[in-house]
């Protein structure tokens, strides 16, 4: 059945059972649209999708339900079963069973990711809180991947079509930052995000910025030194390969926009990175984790318990993430071609754009 290999095929976390993550999933797949694009797989449960899928009545949402990955409808939204027993959901409470099957989840669609059953990855919100276990010790999906696919280092790349921010460090307290901010570990980032520019969003030549950590970006150290200790030596390092400047002000960088003068943003920390991230391109946001081998999105929000099962949830920034994903997989083909025969570069530039074309066109 799953014999169109012009299609790549896209798997969907359901996320906390008692969030949003499963209304996101129907509202989006729902426009068979999509299916002219990918073929979505969805690790999760039919009755749990059917749980929801009540709760829309004015949303048609059909479904194939497999357990055989190699067996997908190429034509429908496919549906893994990854487990059988009724499991009770309570749409905006915080328990141990929307976390328990979130991972199970998780886990099931990232093995598939790993074996090449599936292309790209888009996942539902988890609440970090709920999922720990012995099997889940981290902060957030980004870290998993990073231990999963066991590569040295990611960057937390969120993405909108007006602004790309990457972080340094992510979901540690205020007061590690500084503790966490080095030479080594802001250079890294710095390739990662370009190199990701490059092969990922197709752009050859990216030019990054990178944020001070401290307001006005130090003033020449009258309000703490990092920028001249450390984060210049990190910037002048990365300009013997790669197109940097900085450190910026935080504040008067976003409040001029001056990002839209470059193609990667560099922020030392989560709320210096999200806040003008979110308020600039909420409902349009994806997190993307650059530097795996594989390709994940998710949306740019959280489980939303307080409107979970109200048909309340905004679909925007899920559907952005699935487009994501779509997009950075064809990309990163096109990449590899150009690599192999650079006379094929034109190719690759067109397989960046083709998925804003078929929605133009649509």
């Amino acid at each position: 059945m799953n014999n169109d290999n012009s299609k790549p095929i896209i798997g969907f976390t359901c996320g906390d059972l008692n969030g949003i993550g499963i209304e996101l999933i129907i509202k989006t797949l729902s426009d068979n649209r999509i299916l002219d694009l990918c073929i979505p797989v969805v690790f999760g449960s039919n009755k749990c999708i059917n749980f929801y899928k009540k709760g829309l009545p004015n949303i048609n949402f059909n479904f194939h339900t497999t357990k055989e990955l190699h067996r997908l409808n190429n034509k429908q939204v496919n549906v893994v079963n990854c487990w059988e027993e009724d499991v009770p959901i309570t749409p905006g409470e915080l328990n141990d069973i929307g976390g328990k099957y979130a991972l199970i989840s998780l886990q099931q669609a990232t093995a598939a990711l790993k074996d090449g059953h599936i292309h790209g990855l888009v996942t539902a919100p988890i609440h970090k809180k709920n999922i720990q276990s012995e099997e889940f010790k981290h902060s957030g999906h980004t870290p998993y991947f990073k231990e999963f696919f066991g590569v040295n280092d990611v960057l937390m790349f969120m993405v909108a079509a007006n602004m790309r921010v990457g972080l340094v460090t992510e979901h540690i307290p205020v007061a590690e930052i500084s503790k966490n901010i080095s030479k080594e570990k802001i250079l890294n980032k710095i390739k990662i995000m370009h190199q990701s520019l490059q092969k990922d969003f197709g752009i050859d030549k990216p030019k990054i910025a990178v944020l001070g950590l401290n307001p006005h970006a130090g003033d020449e150290g009258l309000i703490g030194n990092e920028e001249e200790t450390v984060m210049k030596f990190a910037i002048k390092d990365a300009k013997h390969n790669m197109l940097v400047w900085g450190p910026f002000s935080a504040d008067a960088f976003f409040a001029r926009a001056s990002y839209e003068k470059f193609d990667g943003v560099l922020a030392m920390y989560h709320d210096q990175g999200l806040i003008p991230f979110k308020s600039l391109a909420f409902e349009e946001g994806v997190n993307y984790t650059a530097g795996l081998p594989v390709v994940r999105t998710s949306p740019d929000h959280g489980t939303a318990f307080d409107i979970a099962g109200k048909d309340r949830a905004d679909a925007s920034s899920f559907l952005a993430a699935t487009f994501a994903a779509i997009d950075i997989y064809r990309t990163r083909q096109g990449y590899k071609d150009a690599r192999a025969n650079p006379m094929r570069k034109m190719s690759a530039r067109f397989l960046a754009n083709s998925v804003d074309e078929k929605l133009e066109e649509a």
